[in-house]
C-alpha cells in the first residue's frame, strides 16, 4: 500500500511551523521585515532542508533577506534542535518563493486579456 504522507513531509511541516515561530519571535533584525515561511522540503536522509519564504512588506530586498536568513541559519538550526526531537537537524537553505508574485502577474495578464476582449466585443457590436 502506498503511503500518502511520508515521514519527510511530516518533518518538513513541523520544521515549517517551528521556523515560522522562531523567525517571528526570536529574530529581531529590523532589516528582515515580515518573513513568511511558505514551505519546507526535506531530503530523505534529513541532512538538508530547502526553506521557501516570502516577504510580506516589499520594503526589504530579496537578496538582503536571503542573506540575513542564511546568516541566522545556524541559530535557527540550534533552536530547531532544542524544540524538535530529531537525531539530526537538517542544514537550512533559504530560497525566496516568488510563486505569489508570479500568480499575481498571471492574474493581471488574464484580467487585461478579458477586458481587452470585452472592449473589442463592445466595439464590434457598435
Amino acid at each position: 500500500m502506498h503511503q500518502d504522507f511520508s515521514r519527510t513531509d511530516r518533518i518538513g511541516q513541523q520544521i515549517q511551523r517551528e521556523l515560522a515561530a522562531l523567525v517571528r519571535d526570536e529574530l529581531k533584525d529590523p532589516r528582515l521585515g515580515m518573513v513568511t515561511i511558505q514551505a519546507v522540503k526535506v531530503v530523505r536522509d534529513l541532512s538538508h532542508a530547502k526553506v521557501y519564504f516570502t516577504i510580506l512588506n516589499q520594503e526589504g530586498d530579496r537578496a538582503e533577506s536571503t542573506k540575513l536568513l542564511k546568516v541566522a541559519s545556524g541559530f535557527l538550526r540550534k533552536m530547531l534542535g532544542q524544540r524538535m526531537k530529531l537525531r539530526t537537524v537538517p542544514q537550512l537553505n533559504f530560497v525566496y518563493d516568488d510563486s505569489i508574485e508570479y500568480g499575481a502577474h498571471l492574474s493581471s495578464l488574464i484580467e487585461k486579456a478579458v477586458s481587452s476582449d470585452a472592449n473589442a466585443k463592445d466595439e464590434d457590436e457598435q
